[in-house]
């Protein structure tokens, strides 16, 4: 590598406190190692027997889990570099719903094999374009790499096999329970069309106690509390939605009302009463039995909705109001009084249901369009419900995924491993520089394996020479077909056996939604050639000026 000479900071080209850092060794190595840094974090939590995280946010919040994409939302990330990675995650979790420690660790790797190149003497540009050609044909190896696929998305059984393996990688021991409950609720709300279905149809309601066995799907919407009035139960009915309280509206300004004998007194509350009572009369009179609020519910309000036979739901999350909104076709209301026909929602049954000995509200649609179902979780902790609401979402989503693309290809690092082969294949073929490159993104892929049998606390090295040489095996008689020669791509690692196996012949196959796979790899790529391709980093002062000194709590303390 050439000497590198120290330039001077730009004098007079920027304001004082302005960090100027550029060349490989200050601008490229140090994002690459940053960059390492985060993915080693993840890196450990990848896979049925990944290690847990214990993190503790802002807020001082506490999480326990194994799932990437909460530890990487919850670390607060502060180096320009590492938040790429962190939004190339973000992305694969839109885009997809699981997949993100796919991308964290392969950019993370990506990133190492690349820093050995450039110590090598390759230049950046060098590698990117190796890396360009070596991701292109990585996404069209996994094309023929398909074993089976999801072809008919009411089926049960072929559900599971798309679902089963991303559970069992969140909570392993769990997963047949967990997979029928995504299952039960997914087919409940899946549209004639399957590529039309919502992940947001399909619900997550914690209710603490009793053990996870417990957990049941129920049709409909399911809010965590009973109704505020004596009303339990409504058929058919027009519902208001408020986001206000329902209460007298109180005045912008203070004012004196000044009394002078107790008749005064008595009209004065008698007055609010009659326009309480007013309102909510109009309410009847306009066919409304069911209202929703995300405020409080004054008394007053209440005795006259319990008086017109009103049922009242008290809903305090904005985003499940905006959700019921959507299931009912109502609008949200900022202001108190009686809505118009079109602001108004319809429901067909508005019930209270008691489930483990709490009482939940259930809002149930027949209507395809916007029917919902709820999977109710139990569990004896927060961090538990928590855990394992992260499991059904990734379920949730993968059956999404399969809607647009049915392909399955293996999983348990069987994949990768073909992969490796193939690419390294592909860059032993390619002439000139870019073959290193190539051969380096090849590598990189052989984390997966790796990282799954270092968490299992397998011996890696046995474990890779044995992938490395199962795979390379090549069918020898003519007349043996393609299916027998392909056999060798399903090899992946049992890590119930400690061994390794063809992980589709499983009992229960080992199977992982391709479409996850191929943007996983694009998106690590993409982040990784992001960062490659820096040379600089410019940083500007913090704005503000000195903080203020913080004052000791104890300071009147002896």
């Amino acid at each position: 590598m050439a000497l590198k000479v120290p330039k001077s900071s730009y004098p007079q080209l920027f304001k004082e406190g302005y960090k100027n850092l550029q060349g490989v060794e200050e601008a490229v190595l140090k994002n690459i190692q940053a960059v390492h840094e985060l993915s080693e974090i993840v890196r450990t939590s990848f896979g049925p027997n990944g290690r847990n995280k214990m993190v503790i946010n802002h807020l001082e919040k506490l999480f326990v889990t194994n799932d990437a994409a909460t530890i990487i939302r919850e670390l607060d990330v502060v180096h320009p570099a590492a938040k790429l990675l962190v939004m190339a995650s973000q992305q694969q979790e839109q885009e997809i719903g699981d997949g993100t420690n796919l991308v964290i660790i392969l950019a993370g790797e990506l990133l190492q094999k690349a820093a050995n190149l450039l110590r090598m003497g390759l230049h950046p540009s060098e590698i990117v374009q190796g890396y360009e050609l070596a991701s292109n044909k990585a996404s069209e190896i996994l094309d023929g790499l398909s074993v089976d696929s999801v072809n008919d998305c009411k089926s049960r059984s072929e559900l599971e096999k798309s679902i089963k393996s991303s559970i069992a990688s969140k909570q392993s021991g769990y997963e047949d329970l967990l997979t029928n409950l995504v299952i039960d609720a997914t087919l409940m709300v899946l549209p004639k069309n399957p590529q039309h279905f919502n992940v947001d149809n399909v619900r997550i309601v914690k209710i603490m106690g009793g053990n996870i066995y417990e957990s049941k799907v129920v049709k409909g919407m399911v809010f965590g509390r009973e109704p505020e009035g004596t009303v339990n139960k409504s058929l058919k009915s027009k519902i208001a939605i408020f986001t206000c309280p329902l209460d007298l509206a109180q005045t912008e300004t203070k004012g004196t009302v000044l009394i002078h004998n107790a008749k005064e007194m008595l009209n004065f509350t008698k007055g609010e009463e009659e326009q309480i009572e007013k309102m909510f009369k109009e309410f009847e009179s306009a066919g409304i039995k069911v209202v929703v609020t995300g405020s409080s519910v004054g008394e007053l309000a209440l005795h006259y909705l319990n008086r017109y036979n009103i049922m009242v739901v008290k809903v305090l999350s904005k985003f499940d109001l905006r959700r019921l909104c959507r299931v009912v076709g109502a609008t949200a209301l900022a202001r108190l009084g009686v809505p118009t026909a079109e602001e108004m929602g319809q429901c067909d049954v508005v019930e209270t249901v008691e489930i483990g000995g709490d009482r939940v509200t259930v809002f149930r649609q027949e209507d395809e369009q916007s029917k919902t179902a709820t999977i109710v979780i139990r569990g004896a902790t927060q961090n538990v419900l928590d855990d394992i609401e992260r499991a059904i979402d990734d379920g949730v989503n993968n059956v999404k995924a399969v809607t647009r693309d049915p392909r399955l290809v293996p999983g348990a690092g069987a994949t990768e491993m073909e992969l490796v082969k193939q690419l390294t294949s592909f860059g032993e073929k390619t002439p000139g520089i870019n073959q290193h490159s190539i051969k380096a993104f090849a590598e990189a892929l052989e984390v997966f394996p790796r990282t799954l049998s270092e968490n299992n606390g397998l011996d890696v090295t046995e474990v890779l020479s044995k992938l490395y040489s199962a795979h390379h095996i090549e069918s020898t008689s003519a007349t043996e077909d393609e299916t027998s020669n392909k056999s060798g791509a399903c090899i992946g690692i049992d890590i119930e056996n400690d061994d390794i196996v063809d992980v589709t012949k499983l009992p229960n196959p080992v199977l992982d939604v391709l479409v996850t796979k191929q943007w996983a790899i694009k998106f690590a790529t993409d982040a990784a050639l992001t960062v490659l391709r820096v040379d600089q980093i410019i940083m500007s002062k913090p704005a503000g000026g000195p903080k203020p000194p913080q004052q000791n709590s104890n300071w009147d303390e002896d």
